[in-house]
Order: structure tokens, then C-alpha cells, then sequence
């Protein structure tokens, strides 16, 4: 009874990540840069501390916008097609979220890329 339940909960969970790949732009956005960081990954020497922080941003960014997008979502649930005020502040510190967690996987990405994207370069440009 409870595996099934367990299961039936994963399958929820999956449906509302694909709901949020096919509706929301944006998420197909941060899936892009999840996978360009990861192949990046695969070709740079991360060691196991930088894979954590690549694998920590992106999980953030993830977290961030499922959470926009569920807010969004009841936003508009129970703002039932009217605008209000309240509700637009509600999406948009939501979405100032996402940017926050987008900037800081973007300064991550940079910290730890960065130092092994110049060693490639100066590699290249000495021609080694």
C-alpha cells in the first residue's frame, strides 16, 4: 500500500515537472542551460566539490522555478481572470526569485568554469 502510494506521488511530481516543461517558457530556458552545464561539465576536469556547486545551482534554479510556477498557477486560480494588484506583486517577487536563483547559477557557472575555460584558452593560444 505505501509503495503504491509512493509511486503514485512520483508520478504526480513527474507530470507537474512536464506540465511546467510544456507551458512555461522559461523552464525550457533553464533546461537548456542545466544541459549546456552539465556537457560543459563532462568536458572540463571538474572535481567532485565543483560538480556539487554546478549540481546545486542548477537543482536551485530548478527548485525556484517550479515554485514560481506553482504560485503562478494559483495566482491565477483564485484571481479567476480578474486583475488584481496584490496578485501581480505575488508573480513578480515570485519571478524575482527565479532571477536570483538564475544570477547566482550564473556567477556559480562562471566560478567554476571560468578557471578551467582560461587554462584551456592560454592552452590553445600557446599552442598546447
Amino acid at each position: 500500500m505505501a509503495w503504491a502510494r509512493f509511486r503514485r506521488s512520483f508520478r504526480y511530481a513527474l507530470r507537474g515537472l512536464a506540465t511546467a516543461l510544456r507551458e512555461q517558457p522559461n523552464a525550457r530556458i533553464h533546461l537548456a542551460a542545466a544541459v549546456a552545464a552539465v556537457a560543459t561539465g563532462w568536458l572540463l576536469p571538474l572535481s567532485r566539490l565543483e560538480w556539487c556547486f554546478i549540481a546545486s545551482a542548477v537543482a536551485l534554479v530548478w527548485v525556484a522555478e517550479l515554485l514560481n510556477t506553482a504560485l503562478e498557477y494559483a495566482v491565477d486560480l483564485a484571481a479567476d481572470g480578474a486583475r488584481h494588484a496584490l496578485a501581480a506583486k505575488v508573480k513578480d517577487v515570485a519571478a524575482g526569485a527565479v532571477l536570483v536563483a538564475a544570477a547566482y547559477a550564473a556567477f556559480t557557472g562562471a566560478m567554476v568554469f571560468g578557471p578551467h575555460l582560461w587554462v584551456l584558452s592560454s592552452n590553445a593560444l600557446r599552442g598546447g
